[in-house]
């Protein structure tokens, strides 16, 4: 049997809100939940995350210290 006063309070249906507008209800040990991100926000579902180019890090390094080429 599992102690009463040790366990949080469970919500059954805690509002979800971002931008002060209410998403969904979910369980939660909260009883109101406040988002910053979401589905319809998140740059990876809106096809708005931006790709950082990488390529040619060791060339600027190369260029930057005068090493020259890579070869021995």
């Amino acid at each position: 049997m599992s102690k009463p006063e040790i366990h949080p309070t469970w919500f059954k249906e805690s509002p979800v809100f971002f931008d002060g507008k209410l998403i969904c209800y979910v369980g939660s040990t909260k009883p109101k939940l406040t988002v910053d991100v979401w589905l319809q926000n998140h740059p990876f579902y809106t096809d708005s995350q931006t790709v950082i180019d990488t390529e040619g890090r060791v060339e600027r390094f190369m260029k930057k210290y005068g090493l020259g080429s890579t070869e021995s």
